[in-house]
């Protein structure tokens, strides 16, 4: 019996999908997602094939994507799901092909703490890897600044928020290459939320 889209990809992020159709993402490949949650990204990789690992401070999020790795029987061990903060991951330089951040690096603290999260998600990309983030972001709406990179949103929240000139940046200073250009969904007087996809030069 044919799957439903639900049933193959689960709860998965647009843009992630996005990725897989264009082949970024594929069966086979190692892949890291970094703050996994529940695991609303995984089903579909978990049931493809990749190897996948994941890392989430969330105690019951890594218990609940160990149980559905073993529901679908991947045979992958439940090491390979981890509890752990993203500024200090346990896993060693260069391990993954992709490695996803959805919804995550928008909690930073300030900017040092921004920071360290990205050296690390990029420490563990292997040379000609995918680094795919999804983060809060200024770029088509104003927000009320706080201290530093810091803003209040609408329903209180307190985020880190990045704009296009700091993205940019960014990515030349970790001698990048930006996959796509720059892509923002604007949550009408919510919060904006934007796509930044890099690609690890060889060598």
């Amino acid at each position: 019996m044919t799957r439903s889209l639900q049933e193959q990809f689960g709860p998965i992020d647009i843009y992630v999908f996005d990725q897989l159709l264009r082949g970024n993402l594929s069966p086979g490949m190692r892949i890291l997602e970094a703050g996994c949650g529940y695991g609303r990204n995984l089903a579909y990789l978990l049931r493809a094939g990749c190897e996948i690992f994941a890392l989430d401070a969330d105690t019951a999020a890594i218990e609940h994507v160990r149980q559905l790795s073993a529901s679908l029987q991947t045979g992958l061990p439940p090491q390979n799901f981890q509890v752990g903060v993203i500024e200090q991951m346990p896993f060693p330089d260069a391990s993954f092909d992709a490695v996803i951040c959805s919804a995550v690096l928008h909690f930073a603290r300030d900017e040092d703490h921004f920071r360290a999260m990205l050296s690390e998600l990029w420490r563990v990309l292997r040379p000609g890897g995918l680094l795919f983030c999804r983060l809060g972001s200024r770029i088509g709406m104003d927000f009320q600044r706080l201290q530093g990179n810091i803003f209040l949103l609408p329903d209180g929240s307190r985020w880190f928020l990045v704009d296009e000139e700091m993205l940019l940046d960014l990515t030349e200073e970790l001698d990048a290459v930006l996959v796509d250009p720059l892509k923002t969904t604007i949550v009408q007087d919510h919060r904006c939320m934007t796509t930044w996809v890099l690609r690890k030069r060889n060598g």
